[in-house]
């Protein structure tokens, strides 16, 4: 345990040597005296027109490196303090310079380990390593300097500054630029010294990857005032993209403006809009998140205010930057916080506002940030950053109130057509959703959701946790707008009427089945308008709601999009199956076995373990359990049981006994495509566990001409005892199970890679990017 605090001490959270923290804190002398490893902030300021960084004099009463020029602005973050407050204050107590969060980008942590002061001083220190950009040097007499801190800045070309590091200067703090910090170069040098017409070419080739595709749907059998109401929906799910935009990250609103204004620019800026359009972020979907943007490419800003006013000089400009590595936490939780603090936290709370802290529907934030924000333009800081130690600097808000102006809105469009369509369904759904937009309360909504019976299908929230990748517990909005495909619909009446005998016959313990399974109702809609979450690859559908509540006690309901599907299947599915199929087998892949087991896949996400008992008794749910890794194992799980359901059905003369070979082979087809999503996208890890678990049980063969076919005398057993194991792992909530056979699994293996390399030589799409003729034209 840490020691009492003793006032005006500044104290520091000690950590392990691998950097995580040990829950004790101590003085900071006392840190030094004894080596305890701890962290710290470096934050660089980096102006874009001279590509000059801004260093600091350290004033001569430092207890290290005194009078030696360093970075632009360092210090301790203080225990309780977190990384991004601590690199604001420092920047505005050292320098005079006040900036908002979206003004820092983290590039990397830095681990410095050193002794000096004849060993009296030993640094062990982890420093999160930020970048500033500004478009052009602030001059010096904007700067307010700290005097115990600085006495002198100066700017000087990253180039030769880097020189001095390497040939030891003397009056410089020493950094070893041939190891990790190096990268601080390296990420200038790469960021301002590309080929315009070589990015230009990556770009078009990461764009050809999606093939266009219009995407329409028959409006006849909707009246004048259904078609008055659907202006109004389209309008209100664009106000789902722009929730969406800011979910993703702060910066990630006026990036979007920023590229939208200048796409006229040059070919590179149209191609850069265009790519960002897809993937509604600077990360590709496609490239495991990798960034194709850099805070270069960012909107400019222009704050007045952020140092002292000097005559004929208008302000700092800088670029609204974002991390390089797509954050974990996207714009759910504070960007500097970790798990370890939300655990610790929730550990403090009472159960309902533990669940609050849990909650899909809110946004955890701190409050030393929103202190520092509302003080930004006033050059005025409290100093009410809580004692060290605390961990209450956390709290959570609901969705109603953190976008509780687009939500206001969307109410209204939601009501206005609410009173203008026919359908009574229609008519609740609608009326509900506008309510629980501002109440936070879905519960009501979702079973209008899932009740909904009307030519106009409309699904508008926050759904899926994919963008949350620290817990998969925070939901993103969307908007799905369609027409019924009311002949299609009816076909399908089969699945839902046979959950509960599928879910009695699962290949798990009989201990762990459901006795009130609810049939899902299935609903094929021809779509005419997506927005919010359906960035990169396109759903071809989706079960909903995610409500345990919901599931438990009225099961879940689905949405097919077959004009969605049938694109695929015919860009994308099709040339897979002529470029990886063996020969013979090559005419099993088509579309009605592609589309079936679309829609079993979606059904088997409403069997299995939802709700579960754990071994000490305690009442949970596999989302809850298995955090992060739930989404790639569910994906995996309704893929596998779905080929395990059709089987099964089969045998009961419920389908067709022709499907069972075309429904492997056309899976099998299927896995390249969904593959190639990437190995950081929930269905892409699901399929490759897959593939992988069938390849080792010799279920899919790999032939020595590079391509494929399934055994047909082993893929059952496989099916089987894969659909067992994922199975057994969510009943039980076992992360570790589940961490372990996502790591066996979810790899690009040998077979895999050839596939995917001959797809890519043949420019083969990986899926598509549709536009929507009908929604255009009715908002003209």
């Amino acid at each position: 345990m840490s020691e009492p605090y003793l006032e005006g001490v500044e104290y520091l959270d000690v950590l392990t040597k691998t950097g995580k923290k040990t829950g004790v804190s101590k003085p900071r002398g006392d840190v030094h005296r004894d080596g305890d490893y701890h962290r710290a902030v470096h934050v660089w300021i980096f102006a874009e027109s001279t590509q000059e960084l801004l260093l600091q004099k350290r004033a001569d009463c430092k207890d290290s490196w005194p009078g030696f020029w360093d970075i632009s602005s360092a210090g301790h973050i203080s225990a309780g303090d977190s990384s991004l407050i601590t690199a604001q204050r420092e920047l505005q107590e050292e320098l005079g310079v006040t900036l908002p969060k979206d003004a820092f980008e983290l590039i990397f942590v830095f681990l410095e380990e050193c002794i000096t002061n004849n060993g009296k001083f030993i640094n062990n220190e982890y420093s999160d390593v930020y970048l500033v950009t500004t478009l052009d040097p602030i001059p010096r007499e904007a700067f307010t300097l700290q005097g115990t801190e600085v006495s002198d800045v100066k700017y000087i070309s990253f180039g030769e500054y880097r020189s001095c590091l390497a040939e030891a200067d003397p009056t410089y703090v020493p950094y070893d630029v041939n190891k990790q910090y190096g990268l601080l170069f390296d990420i200038i040098t790469k960021r301002y010294k590309e080929n315009t017409e070589a990015r230009s070419l990556v770009l078009q080739k990461q764009l050809r990857r999606y093939a266009p595709v219009s995407l329409t749907a028959e409006l006849t059998g909707l009246t004048h005032a259904d078609k008055e109401a659907l202006v109004l929906l389209i309008k209100a799910a664009m106000i789902m993209d722009d929730i969406f935009y800011l979910q993703v990250w702060y910066s990630n609103p006026v990036l979007r403006e920023w590229l939208k204004e200048h796409a006229d620019v040059s070919q590179l800026d149209n191609l850069k809009w265009m790519y960002y359009l897809i993937n509604k972020c600077p990360w590709s979907c496609l490239d495991e998140n990798e960034a194709f943007l850099t805070t270069a490419d960012s909107a400019v800003k222009l704050l007045p205010e952020a140092t002292k006013p000097i005559t004929g000089w208008k302000g700092v400009q800088y670029r609204a930057a974002f991390p390089m590595l797509k954050p974990s936490a996207a714009n759910f939780y504070p960007p500097d916080m970790d798990k370890m603090e939300f655990e610790l936290w929730t550990k403090s709370l009472n159960l309902n506002q533990q669940q609050d802290a849990m909650s899909f529907f809110t946004v955890i934030k701190r409050h030393n940030q929103v202190n520092w924000d509302s003080s930004l333009y006033n050059h005025i800081f409290d100093g009410t950053h809580l004692s060290a130690g605390s961990t209450c600097d956390l709290y959570s808000i609901p969705y109603s109130q953190e976008y509780n102006s687009f939500l206001t809105s969307a109410s209204d469009l939601l009501h206005k057509a609410g009173d203008l369509v026919g359908s009574p369904s229609l008519k609740r759904l609608l009326h509900c959703k506008a309510d629980a937009f501002l109440s936070n309360d879905y519960y009501d909504s979702d079973i209008a959701w899932m009740e909904l019976d009307s030519k106009l299908d409309v699904t508008f929230g926050p759904y899926e946790t994919y963008e949350d990748s620290l817990f998969g517990y925070k939901a993103s909005f969307e908007a799905f707008i369609g027409v019924r495909d009311e002949k299609a619909t009816a076909q399908l009446k089969l699945f839902g009427d046979n959950l509960q005998v599928l879910e009695q016959n699962l290949p798990m313990d009989d201990a762990y089945k459901s006795k009130d399974i609810i049939a899902a109702p299935i609903r094929v809609v021809q779509l005419l308008f997506n927005a919010g979450d359906v960035k990169g690859p396109q759903t071809i559908a989706f079960n909903l709601p995610n409500d345990e509540r919901i599931v438990k006690d009225r099961g879940t309901a689905m949405v097919i999009l077959k004009n969605v599907s049938e694109a695929k299947f015919k860009e994308i599915l099709q040339p897979i199956a002529d470029a990886c199929i063996a020969k013979e087998q090559h005419e099993l892949v088509d579309f009605e076995s592609f589309f079936t087991h679309t829609i079993c896949h979606e059904c088997c996400h409403g069997i299995g373990p939802h709700t579960i008992i754990l071994p000490d008794g305690r009442k949970s749910t596999v989302r809850l359990e298995l955090q992060d890794l739930h989404s790639a194992l569910e994906e995996a799980k309704a893929d596998i049981v779905g080929l395990w359901a059709l089987r099964f059905l089969i045998r009961k003369h419920l389908l067709p006994s022709n499907l069972e070979k075309s429904m492997y082979v056309s899976f099998l087809a299927g896995c390249f495509r969904s593959v190639r999503f990437g190995l950081e996208e929930a269905h892409g890890k699901g399929q490759a566990l897959i593939f992988n678990w069938l390849l080792e049980k010799e279920a899919f063969v790999f032939h020595p001409d590079e391509t494929f076919s399934v055994n047909l005398d082993k893929v059952d057993e496989a099916v089987e005892s894969l659909s067992r194991a994922i199975l057994t792992i969510q009943a039980k909530g076992e992360k570790e199970g589940a961490s372990l056979l996502l790591q066996k699994y979810c790899t690009i293996t040998q077979p895999l890679k050839v596939a995917l390399q001959k797809l890519e030589s043949i420019h083969v799409p990986v899926d598509i990017a549709p536009t929507f003729p009908v929604a255009k034209r009715l908002l003209e």
